[in-house]
Parts: C-alpha cells; structure tokens; sequence
C-alpha cells in the first residue's frame, strides 16, 4: 500500500476537516497517482470531499468503526481485519490510503510507499499532523525539483520503507 499525502514543514495536514493549501498541481498529481486505483480513508476525509461524495473513477473504501454509516458508492469497512479482507481482490500495489490523520497513523505500519508533497511553509492554522516517518525505517526514493503553483513552493518526494 501507499500513502499520499500533502504536508507543511511541520507535517500538518489539515484544519477543520479540510486542506491546508490550494494547490492545484498537487490536485493534478493527487488525480494522475490515484486515478483508477483503490482509496482508502475515514469518514471524515470522505464527507470533506465536494459534497461528500466518493471519488470519481476510483474504488473508494472508507474505515469507520460507525456501524450505521452507509453513503452510496463507497465500500465500508469498519477494522483492518475487515479492510484487508476487502483489499485480498486488488493488487496491494494499486492501494492509496488518503487520509485522514488517524487513518494515516494506523495503516503506515502496512505501507511500503509514501508520496508525499511537501510544501516550503507552515500553515497559520492546522489540527491535524502527519505521523513521522522514521529516518531508520524510510528513506527518499526519489524527489522533484522545486515547484512553484498558486504562490507555494513544494517539492513530490516518494519514500520507501528500507
């Protein structure tokens, strides 16, 4: 599995269930790496998407622990053991986990990529945080040059784990 996320210099990644930052070349490449693929994430990052709604031309798969939660169009899975059985069908390689903040810090220990854009600042207001990834454990695989979109420079780096 992969995780992709967008993080500031002091991994935050969002406030009040949405994004920091508008970017939209990181929208772009967000759309290129998962496009056709399987996103998995929590409740709360599928109802910040546009009107709640899954993601289009993707299998989207959303891990609650509420029972009653059942918005079409998105398979539920309510504990790992659940979400791996779910995941036994796709190729784990073609698996992108999305977010959000718990989402992230419970599926890394099954991750071997993660593709991260990280952004050249720090957001004024931010609650929730990437976990670390820990220089022992990952390393950069490959990054890009600097980018510039909407007034924010930002770096796509792809870690593994070693």
């Amino acid at each position: 599995m992969k995780i992709i996320t967008a993080i500031d210099r002091d991994r935050n990644i969002g406030y009040k269930s949405g994004l920091l930052f508008k970017i939209p070349a990181d929208m772009r490449f967000f759309k290129e790496q998962t496009i056709g693929k399987v996103v998995v994430m929590g409740r709360k990052t599928l109802e910040s998407l546009p009107g709640s709604r899954p993601l289009p031309d993707r299998v989207n798969i959303v891990l609650t622990r509420n029972t009653d939660y059942a918005p079409d169009g998105v398979i539920i899975a309510h504990d790992t053991d659940e979400l791996f059985s779910f995941l036994e069908d796709y190729d784990t390689d073609q698996v992108y986990v999305i977010g959000g903040e718990s989402i992230y810090r419970l599926l890394l220990p099954y991750c071997d990529t993660a593709i991260l854009t990280e952004i050249d600042t720090v957001a004024e207001k931010a609650d929730k945080k990437f976990p670390e990834l820990d220089p022992g454990e990952w390393s950069v695989e490959s990054q890009t040059g600097t980018q510039e979109s909407n007034g924010y420079k930002f770096q796509w780096k792809v870690y593994k784990r070693k």
